[in-house]
């Protein structure tokens, strides 16, 4: 099984908007996703923005943010590894470190990370790190 760490940002596209085809590939039964216990806080910290930018009613983001949770296995920060927060911290230094978690998260499981930002992938690839999900293909 194919086992991809989405950012924020995919699940926030997510909750705003109910028929994209987001929220098909994160229910699907081939792929486990993955995301550390952060996203929690930044889907609180956004939670208005979301709401306002949303599709749909208050009530369905909720339901559909009840099923994601239930879909996404949450890892706790501390359980990745000194040296994959490192190389995370290296990869993204000068690009987008708030996605350090994510990309440490994905290094450890030696999973597929997907990325909305165009600029975050390409600063990566100049890195080395080339392990992205394509929604598109995949």
């Amino acid at each position: 099984m194919k086992i991809v760490v989405p950012d924020s940002n995919i699940i926030f596209r997510a909750l705003r908007s109910p028929n994209s085809a987001t929220r098909t590939i994160l229910v699907r039964e081939d792929v486990e996703f993955v995301c550390p216990n952060f996203l929690f806080a930044e889907i609180f910290k956004y939670k208005e923005k979301i709401l306002l930018r949303s599709q749909s009613s208050e009530e369905e983001v909720f339901e559909y943010l009840v099923l994601l949770l239930q879909k996404i296995r949450f890892v706790p920060e501390d359980w990745i590894s000194l040296g994959c927060r490192i190389e995370a911290f290296r990869l993204c230094s000068g690009i987008d470190e708030k996605d350090r978690p994510f990309i440490a998260l994905a290094l450890e499981m030696e999973a597929i990370l997907w990325p909305v930002d165009e600029i975050l992938k390409g600063g990566l690839m100049k890195k080395g790190f080339h392990s992205f999900f394509d929604e598109s293909q995949d």
